[in-house]
């Protein structure tokens, strides 16, 4: 029985005009996003459970993961990128949105360093999300780097599949254990409209390449919206009949009517403000052990439930390029 959970998205790490981390647990409070799974048998279920702390656990656990209602956070979100190769229409406006310059961007060196931390303290499984992140010149070299951190069991991505195909096998060498695609329709026409961009046959030929090195299941994620795919939901289970492809249905929870007003958006600079940044000490000389007083320090702040739910209802939009996978 699969089950429908939503991903605690309340408590970011993140880098000021720069990557961001976001660590939490894998079921946790609700979200702005819920999630059905789904296989061939067609069972739903739910659960809403905070993962809590399991002393039991064979790796070592630190108290920096440990937040203040006794949750251990052992799953660590990294986006590699703003960039992507595709305009969904509720990720981004057609003409695309001004970068953070490349220097302010976390190196390697850096995300590999952070992660470490993260992984030593407890974390184990790492997924990797931009933007696309298969467009990182570097994301083979990343992987493999990450893949080797004692402790870590599961590196996964979520990716468009554009570029995949081709890229895969070498991730997979790397350490790619597991992978999330991104499909929001099966009709090549329309996914041009949603993405203002062409491309249908080559996330196709991703899933397929995926099946074919043998990731077991590939996970698809569909964004349902009304008017648009939600036609298309039993096409989509149709898909994993025969094929080791679990379909994760998203729920578009729009605000706002995701209308792209520059007069509504935050300031990206207002907005990071708000975030714990790791890069700015990290490149300031502080120490593994004044890094994780940091970290510690802001899974403490997580909220039980619902965190800032009713702040975002009166927060204008912006671009979901900026706020990362």
């Amino acid at each position: 029985m699969r089950r429908c959970f939503s991903k605690i998205t309340d408590c970011y790490l993140g880098f000021k005009n720069s990557n961001f981390f976001l660590v939490g647990s894998e079921v946790g409070s609700g979200s702005v996003t819920r999630t059905i799974t789904t296989t061939s048998e067609r069972s739903f279920s739910t659960s809403y459970a905070a993962h809590q702390v399991d002393q039991t656990k064979d790796s070592p656990v630190s108290d920096m993961l440990i937040d203040s209602f006794g949750r251990l956070h052992t799953y660590l979100r990294i986006s590699l990128t703003e960039r992507c190769n595709l305009r969904c229409q509720y990720c981004m406006p057609s003409e695309g949105v001004e970068l953070t310059p490349k220097p302010q961007l976390l190196s390697q060196s850096e995300i590999v360093r952070l992660a470490g931390l993260f992984v030593s303290a407890g974390v184990n499984k790492i997924r990797l999300t931009g933007g696309e992140p298969t467009i990182r010149n570097d994301i083979e070299e990343i992987c493999l780097q990450l893949s080797s951190l004692k402790g870590l069991k599961n590196l996964a991505i979520t990716t468009n599949g554009i570029t995949l195909a081709k890229k895969l096998p070498k991730l997979q060498e790397c350490g790619l254990d597991s992978l999330n695609i991104s499909l929001d329709t099966l009709v090549p026409a329309k996914f041009e409209f949603l993405t203002r961009r062409k491309g249908h046959d080559r996330v196709m030929k991703s899933i397929d390449t995926a099946i074919e090195l043998g990731y077991n299941p590939v996970k698809v994620n569909c964004v349902v919206m009304r008017g648009l795919n939600d036609d298309e939901i039993c096409d989509f289970v149709e898909l994993t009949r025969e094929k080791p492809i679990n379909v994760r249905f998203i729920e578009f929870m729009p605000f706002d009517g995701n209308v792209w007003n520059v007069k509504k958006l935050v300031p990206y600079a207002e907005v990071m403000d708000k975030v714990v940044s790791l890069r700015d000490p990290l490149r300031s000389g502080a120490d593994d052990e004044a890094l994780r007083e940091i970290i510690g320090a802001a899974v403490k702040r997580k909220k039980a439930a619902h965190a800032g739910m009713l702040d975002i209802a009166k927060t204008a939009n912006r671009p979901m390029i900026h706020i990362g996978g």
